[in-house]
């Protein structure tokens, strides 16, 4: 459901988790968070709040946030486990429909970087082929821990960017 902002600025606390507490993947702490910058102008405060709400907190609970996503194209596909706003992203960029050799070379890349980083590979997948993504794995598993760390946060943001436009009018 499409929501004008002035509905989502009427939503109470509850009504707000109702409607937001799932753009984070299994962390409403975020949505709730974000409540408290409550008037929003537009969208785009929205978006910020979230955005905020995420790199206020403190590291071991961005970790548990980026460590709540699941792998592309993993076993929480494969099973129906992750959430149904990434159930529809992966889709939308074709990772239900790999090859079994894509599937294993998605399989080892996930692998790789899981041993490599201590949580998954996090790419805001909306608009992008599975050629974009590997190629973007290939590249982001040569960086350092911190350089990745802070790039799982921008690409989580770019998620909630994704999830709110699907959900929010643009309007003010």
């Amino acid at each position: 459901m499409v929501r004008s902002m002035d509905d989502v600025n009427r939503l109470d606390l509850a009504g707000f988790l109702t409607e937001f507490g799932d753009v984070a993947e299994h962390s409403a702490w975020v949505a709730e968070s974000a409540f408290t910058r409550r008037p929003f102008a537009n969208r785009e405060a929205l978006i910020a709040a979230f955005e905020w709400a995420m790199r206020a907190a403190p590291r071991d609970r961005q970790l548990a946030l980026i460590r709540a996503h699941p792998d592309l194209a993993g076993k929480a596909a494969i099973s129906g486990r992750m959430a149904e706003d990434s159930r529809r992203e992966q889709a939308g960029a074709g990772l239900d429909r790999l090859t079994p050799d894509e599937f294993a070379h998605f399989t080892d890349l996930n692998t790789r970087y899981r041993d490599e980083f201590g949580f998954p590979f996090i790419f805001a997948v909306k608009g992008a082929t599975k050629y974009q993504i590997l190629d973007a794995f290939e590249a982001r598993i040569r960086n350092d821990a911190e350089t990745e760390f802070e790039t799982a946060l921008t690409q989580i943001a770019r998620i909630f960017r994704f999830r709110l436009e699907d959900r929010v009018e643009e309007g003010a």
